[in-house]
């Protein structure tokens, strides 16, 4: 008998406790990009019990209320009230921020290597890209994303009743066929009040939620199933779990499908090339993907603080890529520029056209609801060109 080749990702709701952590953190920097471009920002925020502490380093000639952006971000998302999960009026909100250090700022002023602009620490980064959905992002966690925001929705909408801010998914993709890829097994928690009987709510979940995302990829529906598994989940966010910025670092990427540096984006201004390079990363390897130069397309960047060029440029393509892996690596290093000066004004990260706190949610790549310049596919042409004129 064969084995299934079975690999699940996950994702959660604007409610999670760490994803309100994030999204107070982004909005923090968003706030301070919009009075000043070149703000320096790392903040870390921790949500508990009627609780939530703002720390970290911040330099900008902006004036950002901490405290105000922290109850209307609990606001927006359904945190009106200490028993839903912290309530944005009445929680205490503790402020611990102080300026960058001078030790740091100094190495990505001005760069070790002469460059005009240092990264701003050390680190690696990935970039994937996978030619399974029409955003080039991994099937699961696309799938996991779109289930979580479809209740959360429906939710604010007043569609599914009763439900909480708290939710979660999960989805298992079978991939013995690699052709045809099946759902195997989903996994759905969703926060409720105590009016609703969970057999309700489970029904709900499954009618309104899950079967109308799983047919709008045209997918099969006899998988298995585990809908609020535990039978209760009515207290949840802060109140519940205790939530922190950073740790949801996979759900903000590929769901699993490539390695992660370790380096979260939230509450980090583009200086700090964790973010930067992470989104110049996928948008090098969404175009080789869609040049069809392979079928699936990693790309590894690694910096040392303070200088500009990266360490190292690694690819990899798992046996999927149409021309020598070689030659694309050599077109990767050629046609892009990784410097954090040169990704920052390519995609006027300084100044963007989206806000960072839309990306906290569902993910920071693949986004079909935000236009986004690091997802673009405009070096299609330029990297079949290189190719084409290299090829032997």
């Amino acid at each position: 008998m064969t084995r299934k080749i079975l690999f699940t990702s996950e994702s959660v709701s604007e409610g999670h406790p760490d994803k309100l952590c994030d999204k107070i953190a982004d909005s923090i920097l968003d706030a301070c990009l919009k009075e000043d471009p070149n703000s320096r920002v790392a903040v870390e925020i921790l949500a508990t019990v009627e609780k939530i502490v703002i720390a970290g380093e911040v330099t900008t000639k902006a004036k950002p209320n901490y405290e105000q952006i922290a109850r209307d971000v609990m606001r927006e998302i359904g945190y009106t009230s200490p028993e839903i999960g912290i309530g944005c009026d009445t929680a205490d909100i503790e402020v611990l921020v102080k300026e960058q250090s001078r030790d740091i700022a100094q190495g990505v002023d001005t760069s070790y290597d002469s460059k005009s602009m240092g990264a701003g620490d050390q680190g690696l980064m990935f970039g994937y890209a996978s030619d399974e959905t029409k955003n080039f992002m991994p099937l699961p966690i696309v799938m996991a994303h779109k289930i979580v925001r479809t209740a959360s929705n429906m939710r604010r909408n007043g569609e599914l009743k009763h439900a909480r801010p708290d939710m979660k998914a999960q989805v298992t993709i079978d991939y013995t066929d690699s052709k045809h890829p099946r759902v195997d097994t989903i996994v759905c928690s969703v926060q409720h009040d105590e009016m609703i009987e969970i057999d309700t709510l489970r029904k709900n979940i499954m009618n309104q939620v899950i079967i109308p995302v799983v047919k709008s990829y045209h997918m099969n529906t006899d998988f298995k199933s585990y809908i609020n598994p535990t039978g209760r989940f009515v207290i949840g966010g802060p109140l519940g779990d205790t939530g922190v910025t950073g740790r949801k670092i996979i759900v903000d990427t590929y769901g699993g499908s490539c390695p992660h540096g370790g380096g979260a984006f939230s509450g980090k201004d583009p200086s700090k090339v964790d973010r930067s390079a992470a989104y110049a990363a996928r948008y090098c390897a969404k175009n080789v993907v869609a040049a069809k130069l392979a079928r699936r397309c990693q790309i590894q960047l690694s910096y040392a603080i303070g200088v500009s060029e990266p360490v190292s440029i690694a690819i990899d393509t798992f046996g999927t890529e149409t021309v020598r892996k070689d030659l694309i690596l050599e077109a990767v290093e050629d046609l892009f520029d990784f410097t954090p000066k040169a990704i920052i004004e390519k995609f006027n990260l300084n100044k963007p056209t989206f806000k960072y706190a839309d990306l906290c949610d569902y993910g920071h790549f693949g986004r079909p609801d935000i236009d986004l310049p690091f997802e673009k596919l405009d070096m299609v042409g330029t990297l079949l060109d290189y190719v084409k004129a290299r090829k032997v």
